[in-house]
């Protein structure tokens, strides 16, 4: 995700430095997972708008957030809108699932080179992706005799 700098073409000298590079692309490979997981719940509140506005009145009122910002639409306006920006991010999802491919397999290949082995605990702990509330867009409809 992050520009791979010069330093980061190194061979690692030591066994530290091998951990941590190890520790490193596992790390990126996680903010990859939350990042599509975040972004597949978005499609699916992008999805049940679009379910919810498409069979009312085009000429229908109803109220989006935009930047934190309640504005007043018609459905007409608006659902092309939610659809472009479901379309967008089913997108950015697929370019993150081709990037998590390209880190599992250098991920594979790391081990490989190094003859790194992962032991697996009874007690592992298991990552809790945190639910992230905040830069969603809403849309609210008005009364149909409005």
């Amino acid at each position: 995700m992050a520009g791979v700098s010069g330093s980061e073409h190194r061979e690692p000298i030591n066994e530290q430095e091998v951990a941590a590079k190890y520790g490193s692309i596992r790390t990126e490979m996680n903010q990859i997972y939350s990042k599509i997981t975040e972004l597949e719940m978005e499609v699916s509140e992008h999805s049940l708008v679009i379910n919810a506005i498409q069979p009312l009145d085009p000429t229908r009122r109803c109220y989006r957030m935009i930047g934190g910002v309640l504005v007043e639409r018609t459905i007409k306006e608006v659902l092309p809108a939610v659809q472009q920006n479901k379309e967008g991010i089913e997108v950015v999802i697929a370019r993150l699932n081709e990037a998590l491919e390209r880190k599992k397999k250098e991920l594979t290949d790391f081990e490989t080179k190094y003859k790194i082995r992962i032991r697996k605990n009874d007690g592992e702990s298991v990552d809790d992706n945190s639910k992230k509330e905040g830069s969603a867009q809403g849309v609210l409809v008005g009364p149909a005799n409005a």
